[in-house]
């Protein structure tokens, strides 16, 4: 009777347990998922496009020779920054300069022949006048004059051609801009044939970037050149300095095998970001217009179309929407939000329409008394 009386407790014990044990677990409902969230923001925002583009500088001098001679002085270091006019190179002038000390010699007897030639007319001149020698002395002797006269006036050109070449045996930068480094160094000969320069000058402030679009956004861009609201900004990969600058021109033609136009954009560069050469990603700006923006990771795909979770209440619920581009880490929506909303940006994995949700980090609300 006692094991009885126990096993009878024992199973009354149990029993009053269970009953309290389901409302409990009711009361729990589904779990809610954790998300981050983000407001859908409506502003101003800019139309742009993006293609990838290169560095070329605004002018680009190669340093060569004009005359056959031997370097005897490098006066710049490779990679240097020089300016317009700068002493570059010079070249032996010993040959030129004794060249033209002859023909200053030449010039000196000429004009010595010339004074005897025209006293010899002046002397005929007279002696005609009193009969004294035939008419054909004083025409020779204008004659042997002219001769002279024209020998001095050879000559001169002689020296000036000469002073022109000793000229070429200093070369100097006829643009600013930074130096290469030098092909050839003191002691080489250099010709006016040969293929590679001495040195090459690239001007890098300002440079242009080039880059192609697709020709069907020929019309928005010109329409943005008309307007002036056409800017052009150079990304660098792996920098987050930007440069900015304006289009400088549109090809004239488009390549008939792509469907792509050219287009060249100057940029000031006084900082010498943007290197010669340099892929860089352009970014032009056509127009600025209001539309309403989220994070591009708020936006989901499906079968449908895109969407976004919505949360109210604490409630996500699926908002079709339309996308109408990219802008950075943003996308810009035409349809489906107004602006305001708080649109999920993470968690999407278990998120389904009419799910509970809780954002990360936000604290749940203090119980009274506590």
């Amino acid at each position: 009777m006692l094991a009885l009386a126990g096993s009878a407790f024992a199973v009354q014990w149990l029993g009053a347990e269970k009953p309290a044990s389901q409302p409990a677990r009711a009361a729990a409902g589904p779990r809610a998922i954790a998300v981050e969230t983000a407001l859908a923001v409506h502003k101003k925002t800019p139309v742009t496009v993006e293609a990838l583009g290169s560095v070329t500088p605004l002018a680009s001098v190669a340093v060569r020779t004009r005359i056959d001679s031997e370097i005897v002085g490098i006066h710049f270091e490779d990679g240097a920054v020089v300016k317009k006019g700068d002493l570059l190179v010079t070249l032996d002038s010993r040959a030129l300069e004794a060249q033209i000390r002859q023909a200053e010699a030449q010039l000196a007897r000429d004009k010595a022949q010339l004074e005897g030639a025209e006293r010899d007319l002046r002397r005929y001149t007279e002696l005609v006048a009193r009969a004294a020698t035939p008419q054909t002395n004083l025409d020779n002797a204008k004659t042997q004059a002219d001769v002279y006269r024209a020998a001095i006036l050879a000559s001169q050109a002689t020296i000036d051609n000469l002073k022109v070449q000793l000229g070429f045996t200093t070369i100097r930068a006829s643009i600013s801009g930074r130096m290469s480094q030098a092909n050839v160094k003191v002691g080489n000969q250099v010709r006016t044939a040969d293929l590679t320069p001495i040195a090459t000058i690239n001007q890098t402030a300002p440079v242009y970037v080039s880059f192609t679009v697709p020709q069907r956004l020929l019309p928005q861009i010109r329409a943005a050149l008309t307007n002036e609201d056409a800017t052009v900004e150079a990304v660098i990969p792996g920098e987050t300095r930007r440069a900015r600058g304006q289009i400088a021109m549109i090809e004239n033609t488009v390549d008939a095998a792509t469907g792509m136009a050219t287009i060249r954009a100057t940029m000031p560069n006084a900082d010498e970001l943007l290197w010669p050469g340099t892929l860089v990603m352009a970014r032009l700006t056509l127009r600025i217009e209001d539309a309403v923006t989220v994070p591009a990771t708020a936006v989901q795909v499906s079968q449908q179309g895109s969407f976004v979770y919505v949360v109210k209440d604490g409630v996500a619920k699926v908002q079709p929407v339309t996308v109408l581009r990219a802008s950075g880490p943003e996308t810009v929506v035409e349809t489906g939000l107004s602006g305001g909303e708080t649109v999920v940006t993470a968690g999407h994995l278990q998120l389904t329409d009419g799910a509970r949700v809780t954002v990360r980090g936000e604290q749940p609300p203090r119980k009274a008394g506590a």
